[in-house]
């Protein structure tokens, strides 16, 4: 794993598990959780103060400027034994509270600590209270009366339910571990970027290797200098037209015109005008004779997009060009004969719209001699990061502008995003990051769309858990939810599944059976 990526506890804090086992953790023993560096300087604590201490007498020592000192004293001192210790660690800290706290290493490089504090043990629940009692005495302004009021508060657990504690750090660590060696991963991924674009694929402007795009390349590799008419499939935004133009410039009419028409974007009587042209006078401000895009194409590549938007009509005039080659200019009666391979693409069902009688059988068989589909985004995630270093590097060269570079957390996130605007939407997001980044060079995630930079929240769902239950069945169940997660995004591989979680396959198949989870 790089070195070069820095651990940002900044962003943990914003992780789902965290927040949701800050929930638990202070809903039930009302006890914090904090994280320490590896010099023991508390994390997420403006200023060097707790944020929102659970219990209120660390609210009272927090408040005091000599006694807050000894809790930063107490982090530091309590990171530097858990790095001694390398295991879970229970201590007593200045003032007479437990504290637990575990070591947060990554390839034996102690990175710091997470540690929760403010209860008793009910074991040593006299000694302890007895010495919160004695350090009360130095806060001003409180009588015995009310240091009693809150010793009667604090939550005191037993060493079993310090055990349960434990297990509930612990996800916390495994999480923050697992997502480390992705955002690891991820950068490793970009640096290889521009070495493996130009050595895995043939089809250079095209980005991909995913399987589901090595399969299209494979495809492509053998159709495209043949003379087949060739369908181009897929949802909008997931990139038909440069598929079309990788497979014109890497056919035998690769010097010969490449046209586009979105069949799509006209009626009928501009669409026949535009593909086939016109004669003079055929309509009104028809002042000279016009050339249609099949003659402008001929030897070369003529590009239909949206041909599932074309008329029956239309659909009637394009089949007679398909099968004889010939076509009428509007108005004209003189019967022209062009060379031209024809390449199609949709974002509809022509199979059920043949079905429907709304698109003609015998185009589509003409249509559909090759049929490429392409995958959407959401099917290809791990596309992602090799298409963003692509539209920054356009945006950079199209702009003059240094190459900007995007952080590994806001490339996280747009992994996670489900792309329904494909490709398309994608370079429309990185290039609204540019913008928005000014001079800065590296693209923080605070500057994604709301929609994008909220998606982990929306896909990791981890279900609410009853605060009335007890801890062994809130624990099971959020186990339970955890595996879920994993097993849905990795669609079920549970080889991959186990990796991610940090645990054996074979423990991964025993906890689906326990919980009976299986793909539907």
């Amino acid at each position: 794993m790089s070195d070069e990526v820095e651990l940002n506890f900044d962003h943990f804090e914003n992780l789902n598990i965290v927040t949701k086992l800050r929930q638990i953790i202070g809903n039930w023993w009302n006890i914090q959780l904090n994280f320490t560096d590896e010099k023991g300087y508390l994390r997420g604590v403006p200023q060097g103060r707790f944020f929102n201490p659970k219990n209120p007498i660390c609210k009272l020592i927090t408040e005091n400027n000599e006694t807050f000192k000894d809790c930063v004293k107490v982090a530091r001192v309590t990171t530097i034994e858990s790095e001694e210790a390398n295991e879970q660690l229970i201590s007593t800290c200045h003032a007479g509270f437990s504290t637990i706290s575990l070591p947060l290493k990554i390839e034996e490089k102690y990175l710091g600590c997470i540690f929760a504090d403010g209860f008793i043990i009910e074991e040593t629940v006299n000694e302890q209270k007895e010495k919160l009692r004695k350090y009360l005495q130095k806060t001003p302004n409180k009588s015995a009366l009310e240091v009693e009021e809150y010793i009667s508060t604090l939550p005191i657990l037993s060493m079993k339910e310090v055990g349960y504690l434990e297990e509930l750090l612990q996800l916390v660590l495994d999480e923050i571990l697992q997502l480390r060696k992705s955002i690891s991963d991820n950068q490793e991924e970009l640096n290889a970027i521009n070495s493996s674009l130009k050595r895995d694929w043939n089809f250079e402007n095209i980005v991909g290797k995913s399987k589901a795009m090595q399969d299209v390349f494979n495809l492509l590799g053998k159709v495209s200098e043949s003379e087949a008419t060739i369908l181009i499939t897929g949802e909008n935004g997931t990139g038909k037209e440069g598929i079309a133009k990788a497979i014109h410039v890497n056919s035998k009419r690769k010097n010969k015109n490449f046209i586009v028409q979105n069949c799509g974007a006209l009626n009928d009587n501009l669409l026949e005008s535009e593909l086939f042209g016109h004669v003079k006078g055929s309509f009104t401000n028809a002042i000279k004779d016009k050339k249609g895009l099949f003659e402008l194409a001929d030897k070369g590549t003529l590009f239909l997009d949206e041909i599932g938007d074309t008329s029956s009509t239309m659909q009637v005039k394009l089949l007679r060009l398909l099968q004889e080659g010939t076509f009428i200019p509007v108005g004209g009666s003189e019967q022209k004969k062009v060379d031209v391979r024809i390449l199609a693409a949709t974002n509809k069902n022509l199979e059920q719209m043949v079905k429907n009688g709304t698109f003609r059988e015998d185009l589509y068989y003409r249509l559909n001699v090759i049929n490429v589909k392409l995958p959407a985004l959401r099917e290809r995630s791990e596309d992602i990061p090799l298409l963003v270093k692509k539209f920054l590097e356009n945006y950079a060269k199209s702009n003059n502008v240094q190459i900007k570079k995007i952080s590994s957390f806001c490339l996280q996130r747009m992994e996670k995003y489900l792309w329904p605007g494909n490709v398309r939407e994608l370079e429309n997001e990185v290039e609204r990051l540019c913008v928005l980044s000014g001079e800065n060079i590296e693209i923080s995630e605070e500057l994604l769309s709301e929609r994008i930079f909220g998606a982990d929240e929306k896909e990791e769902n981890f279900h609410n858990i009853d605060k009335q239950s007890n801890l062994k069945d809130a624990i099971e169940k959020l186990e339970k939810e955890m595996i879920l997660a994993h097993l849905e995004k990795l669609n079920w591989n549970k080889s991959k599944a186990a990796i991610t979680l940090g645990i054996s396959r074979a423990s991964l198949i025993m906890k689906c059976e326990k919980y009976n989870l299986e793909k539907k």
